[in-house]
C-alpha cells in the first residue's frame, strides 16, 4: 500500500494554519517492511575487506592532514589541509555507528583497534555510543521521551536550530573536561562519577536522557576505554602546558571543533523531527528519517560511511555501511517508483535545512 500525505495530516479548513503531520497515525507499510527483510538476507556480513582499508585509511589520511596543517606557515595551506583532517577525520569517527551495529563475533580487532586509533584520541571512545545508539532503534522508544537520540525540532523554536549545530563547536573543550577531570574526580567523589556517567557519557541529543549502569563484561570493557581516554586528556593538556604547544592544540582543537560541528549538521538532517513522543509504527518511523540516495554525490562526504541512507538502516540496521546502496536499489525496484519506500527520499542538505526550518516556522512543507 502506498502511504500518501492524504493519511498523513490533520484535516486542513481553507485558510488556517498547517497543522503538523502526525507520525504515530501511519499505519505499516507490511508489503515494504516484508520486502526489507527479504531482499537483503544475503547482504548482512560485515566484509572486513571493505571496513579495515576504509577506517585505517581515512584515519591515516586525518592525522597526517592535521600534522601537515600544524607544520606549515602558509595559512592557506593550513586550512585546506584542516579542512581535508578534518573530511577524513570524521568518516573515520563514524565507523563508531557501524561499531554499535556490530555483532561481538564479527570483525575481530576491529573495535578495539578503532578505539586506539580514534576513538581515544578523539576523545570519543566507542562506550559513548554502544548499548546507547541501540535504544534509538527500539521499536517503542523512537521518538519518545526515552530516545536518547531525539527531539522534536521540527516542532521547536527557529533559534533552537542554528544553537543546536553551534553549540557541537563546543565539544573538544567538553570532551576534555569529561575525559580530564571529571574521570579522574569521579574517582574520589562517587555523585562526581555518577553525574558523569548519567549525563555525559552518551552521545545523546535529549537532555531529559539518563543513562543506566553497565554490568558485567560490558561494564569491564567500557572503564578501560574511558581510563584510556582520561589518560590522554590529562597527558595531552600536560604535554601542552608543559612545553607551551599551543598552536598545535588549537589547531587540533579547531579541526575537532569542525568534525563536531558537521556531524550536528548531518544529524540536523538525519530525521525530519516531526514527531511529538508519541509510540510510532517502523514505517512512521521510516518516514520521520531521510535517505538521500545518488545521483547527488556530495552527500558522501556530509554523509558517509552509509549514512545517506539512513532510513533505510532504521528498516534494516544490522545491514553494514557497504550493503546499504544494493539495499535500497532493490527494494525500490521492487516496489517500484512511488512507494511509501520512496517517500523517505529527500534530494539534499539544502532542502531537508529548509524544510525543518519552514516546520519551525509553521509554514507548509514543500
Amino acid at each position: 500500500m502506498e502511504v500518501t500525505s492524504k493519511i498523513l495530516d490533520d484535516d486542513k479548513t481553507a485558510g488556517a494554519p498547517p497543522r503538523r503531520r502526525v507520525h504515530a497515525q501511519i499505519p505499516d507499510d507490511k508489503a515494504m517492511l516484508r520486502a526489507a527483510v527479504e531482499l537483503t538476507r544475503d547482504l548482512n556480513d560485515a566484509r572486513p575487506e571493505i571496513y579495515w582499508p576504509d577506517m585505517l585509511g581515512s584515519a591515516f589520511v586525518g592525522y597526517a592532514a592535521l600534522a601537515g596543517a600544524i607544520m606549515v606557515d602558509n595559512v592557506w595551506l593550513a586550512l585546506a589541509l584542516g579542512v581535508v583532517s578534518m573530511l577524513a577525520l570524521y568518516r573515520a569517527l563514524l565507523f563508531i555507528h557501524e561499531i554499535s551495529h556490530l555483532h561481538r563475533d564479527a570483525l575481530p580487532g576491529f573495535r578495539t583497534a578503532w578505539n586506539l586509533l580514534v576513538g581515544i584520541p578523539m576523545l570519543t571512545p566507542s562506550f559513548m555510543y554502544e548499548n546507547v545508539h541501540t535504544l534509538h532503534h527500539a521499536r517503542t522508544r523512537y521518538g519518545t521521551v526515552e530516545d536518547p537520540e531525539y527531539m522534536p525540532l521540527a516542532l521547536m523554536k527557529p533559534w533552537s536550530l542554528p544553537l543546536f549545530v553551534l553549540i557541537a563547536a563546543l565539544a573538544p573543550v567538553a570532551l576534555i573536561i569529561r575525559f580530564g577531570l571529571l574521570t579522574p574526580l569521579g574517582l574520589i567523589f562517587p555523585p562526581v562519577r555518577r553525574f558523569a556517567w548519567e549525563r555525559v557519557s552518551a552521545l545523546a541529543i535529549n537532555p531529559d536522557f539518563r543513562r543506566r549502569p553497565e554490568t558485567g563484561a560490558t561494564r569491564s570493557r567500557f572503564l578501560w576505554l574511558e581510563a584510556g581516554a582520561s589518560i590522554w586528556a590529562i597527558t595531552l593538556v600536560t604535554l601542552v602546558i608543559a612545553y607551551g604547544a599551543w598552536r598545535p592544540l588549537l589547531i587540533a582543537m579547531a579541526v575537532t571543533s569542525g568534525v563536531a560541528v558537521f556531524n550536528q549538521l548531518r544529524t540536523l538532517v538525519a530525521h525530519l523531527w516531526e514527531n511529538d513522543g508519541e509510540t510510532m509504527t517502523v514505517t512512521a518511523q521510516y518516514l520521520d528519517s531521510v535517505n538521500v540516495p545518488p545521483p547527488g554525490m556530495l552527500p558522501g562526504l556530509w554523509a558517509p560511511v552509509g549514512l545517506r541512507y539512513h532510513a533505510l538502516h532504521h528498516l534494516i540496521p544490522s545491514t553494514p555501511y557497504h550493503s546499504l546502496h544494493e539495499a535500497h536499489r532493490r527494494i525500490r525496484e521492487h516496489l517500484g517508483a512511488g512507494s511509501t519506500f520512496d517517500e523517505a527520499n529527500h534530494p539534499g542538505l539544502v532542502h531537508l535545512v529548509l524544510r525543518i526550518a519552514r516546520s519551525t516556522m509553521g509554514r507548509p512543507q514543500a
